[in-house]
């Protein structure tokens, strides 16, 4: 199998944690898209990803949600390139990339209120609306 993914310093996914599968792949490739399997399928166990810490570990399963399968592992496929090398790494890339994601602890959000000038314009331009609103009205069918 694979080596382990090294996501940064104190992140890792060991190897033990991937399953790497090959399959035929679709798209062009002529009479070899028949023949060689460059499609990869990898699997990742989230449980056994070292170094993520619980709110991390978490928003990598928000993220990952609809590529889980029934064993709660990531699935992950790449078949950009005919070369299953090139299609193995693009899909450890795509890994290492969702576990920087949801490294990022996402920032608060400051519940403002709007400003009393902007309150008043608001207030002046729904007045103004009905009045034009009023005067489309024939006269006298109050």
């Amino acid at each position: 199998m694979s080596e382990a993914i090294i996501v940064s310093d104190s992140v890792r996914v060991p190897a033990h944690a991937l399953e790497m599968r090959a399959v035929r792949a679709s798209g062009p490739g002529g009479q070899n898209v028949n023949k060689v399997a460059t499609k990869v399928d990898l699997r990742v166990d989230l449980n056994a990803i070292e170094g993520l810490a619980g709110p991390a570990r978490e928003r990598l399963r928000a993220l990952t949600r609809t590529r889980l399968d029934a064993e709660g592992r990531l699935m992950v496929t790449s078949q950009a390139t005919r070369d299953q090398g090139r299609n193995l790494e693009d899909a450890r890339d795509k890994v290492r990339d969702l576990i920087r994601r949801a490294l990022v602890t996402p920032k608060r959000r400051v519940a403002t209120k709007p400003s009393t000038a902007a309150r008043e314009r608001r207030l002046e331009g729904k007045k103004h609306r009905a009045a034009l609103k009023r005067a489309r009205t024939r006269p006298g069918e109050d």
